[in-house]
């Protein structure tokens, strides 16, 4: 047998995908793994993980309505009424009267000529950003927005520039620059660029901080360009009944466009895109995830339309929420605590080390307290937290026992003083 022919067999014996066993223990090596914890209960503020009853501090469910009965009840009913899926994507045979009528009250909802819904707020940011730039265009993006922003300008082909977090300082001198020099491709020196979107989110979901929102409009304004938000964990959290950052710094009319989620505070699944109605109708013709992917499912549109409703009728969910959240904050700070720049509910307790947050939270799970740790690639290498998330249907004899295991905890390990 020839040399040629022994190589080839060699490389023909090796397993498909062999290498990644060695990309898998290099993650276990370095302290990056994260096994995947299975509920067996209902989602809530007390939830059965692996077996074991636990009071969680992880969901994204803000205000509690993922197990609200209204919305379990208006998603029976759809179920009954319209089948269990929608059978196509919405251009072929997908839209229903449900879909429509989402679209109408999240329009009124947020104050904007139309809405788009996606099947998440991930494949919305995926959708929109490649569907509206391209190689004449410039994004500017904030450092720390999520990865469904960074996967849409990478999507796209647009030139992209990056400022530093919250540095509207530098956000002004990319868009001056950008305003006076026009495109800087081969080829097209000194062309201005069709167009200069500014994306970021409203609020940033590892730290908990919020954009300041109302510099960055005055900045795009500067130079004309347009202002996309990512309003994820802002729904349902800030401005009237939840109507996210826009209505919170009063800024209706001046930014073009506007992500939002149904799959936290609303508690149940998808996104959208609100803005004006050409820009809708565009995405409608264009937006790949939109015209690829088969239409949310009748029960979760009901259910969507009924989260909603309560948005505006029960604003003591909201306030509720608040409450917890500022107790909770003030009693991890008074206990020594890193709670980083968080302004929101959500409150990362910053640990630094991979192997330490990872501990911290196994020793928690051991106390009652689901927490998770959040590593690299979701955050810098010597930024891993806890990261904590509040929530209005908490009560205060949860959140006490949560804060007596994050003492104990916290003492143990050395984080906080003994």
């Amino acid at each position: 047998m020839s040399d040629a022919t022994t190589d080839s067999t060699a490389k023909a014996a090796r397993p498909p995908l062999a290498y990644l066993e060695a990309e898998l223990a290099e993650l276990h090596a370095r302290h990056l793994y994260r096994p995947l914890r299975v509920m067996q209960s209902a989602q809530g503020p007390e939830v059965v993980l692996d077996g074991r009853r636990v009071i969680s501090l992880s969901s994204n469910d803000y205000l509690g309505l993922t197990h609200d009965p209204r919305l379990r009840a208006a998603a029976i009913a759809a179920v009954r009424d319209y089948g269990a899926g929608s059978g196509a994507v919405r251009t072929i045979a997908g839209t229903m009267e449900l879909h429509m009528e989402l679209e109408a009250e999240l329009a009124r909802f947020k104050g904007v000529e139309a809405v788009l819904t996606f099947q998440s707020g991930f494949t919305a940011n995926t959708g929109v950003i490649p569907a509206i730039t391209d190689e004449r265009d410039l994004i500017v993006s904030d450092a720390l927005n999520h990865a469904s922003i960074i996967d849409g300008m990478r999507l796209s082909k647009a030139p992209r520039k990056i400022y530093p977090h919250r540095d509207v300082a530098a956000l002004r001198e990319i868009l001056r620059s950008a305003a006076e020099r026009g495109r800087e491709d081969p080829g097209h020196e000194g062309e201005p660029y069709r167009s200069i979107l500014v994306v970021t989110d409203g609020v940033f979901s590892m730290d908990g901080d919020i954009a300041p929102l109302p510099e960055i409009v005055a900045a795009a304004d500067e130079v004309g360009a347009a202002v996309m938000v990512d309003d994820a964990h802002a729904s349902g959290v800030l401005g009237r009944n939840g109507r996210g950052t826009i209505d919170h710094f009063g800024l209706h009319g001046r930014v073009a466009i506007q992500i939002g989620t149904l799959s936290k505070a609303v508690g149940v699944l998808g996104g959208y895109v609100a803005g004006p109605a050409t820009l809708i109708d565009y995405l409608t013709q264009r937006a790949r995830p939109f015209l690829f992917s088969t239409s949310h499912p009748p029960a979760v549109v009901a259910a969507c339309l009924e989260a909603i409703r309560i948005f505006q009728e029960e604003p003591e969910r909201i306030e509720r929420l608040w409450v917890n959240t500022r107790r909770f904050k003030a009693e991890l700070r008074r206990l020594g605590f890193d709670t980083g720049i968080s302004e929101t509910p959500i409150t990362p307790i910053m640990l630094g080390e991979s192997a330490l947050a990872i501990r911290f939270s196994d020793r928690l799970f051991e106390e009652g307290i689901y927490a998770t740790s959040v590593v690299y690639p979701t955050v810098a290498l010597d930024k891993a937290r806890i990261r904590t998330i509040v929530t209005a249907a908490h009560s205060d004899e949860q959140l006490d026992i949560a804060l007596d295991a994050f003492e104990r905890v916290g003492r143990e390990l050395g984080v906080i003083g003994g």
